[in-house]
């Protein structure tokens, strides 16, 4: 499912990567090629964008410092792990934080239920934090034990999207 072309552009951003991470990033990329999202330069980053309704899934890319990150958008996923759950919530705690314009009666520019669009995270305190669920949140050490729930909530993001952003001619 994935042209020459396309396999040229992953191979160029996967070989400076060792070669146990490269083989789990692989796996990635021919997951999300099975689901038809396909790689895209983005500057020093490959986004991962589906034809039918053109959005960003996930995004291979280098820190400052050359290390290689994987970040997935999985806002629409529910029940994910405790480790998922705590990347959501390094996100929502930064201290650049802002509420979100949508979840305060502001416009809200993306489709389907409100709860399945956003990021939420609910401190011990009763706060509980928005982010928008169209950023792809970096996964911190991937690591073969997180491939089988990667593919999980990729594919159950694919399906929220494609119920709700796919265009009609498409």
């Amino acid at each position: 499912m994935i042209t020459q072309k396309q396999r040229e552009l992953a191979e160029s951003f996967l070989s400076d990567i060792n070669p146990e991470l490269s083989n789990l990033y692989w796996e990635l990329v021919f997951h999300l090629s099975h689901l038809g999202y396909r790689p895209v330069k983005q500057g020093a980053s490959l986004v991962f964008r589906c034809r039918w309704h053109h959005k960003h899934i996930a995004k291979i890319g280098f820190s400052p410092q050359r290390e290689p990150f994987f970040a997935l958008r999985f806002s629409a996923c529910q029940g994910y792990s405790q480790r998922f759950g705590e990347i959501v919530r390094e996100a929502v705690s930064k201290a650049n934080y802002k509420p979100l314009s949508c979840m305060e009666g502001g416009a809200a520019h993306c489709k389907g239920p409100v709860d399945q669009r956003v990021y939420s995270y609910q401190f011990p305190n009763g706060e509980k934090r928005y982010l928008c669920g169209a950023k792809a949140l970096e996964i911190p050490n991937l690591a073969r034990p997180d491939m089988g729930e990667l593919k999980s909530l990729l594919e159950e993001e694919h399906r929220f999207l494609m119920k709700y952003e796919t265009r009609a001619s498409a």
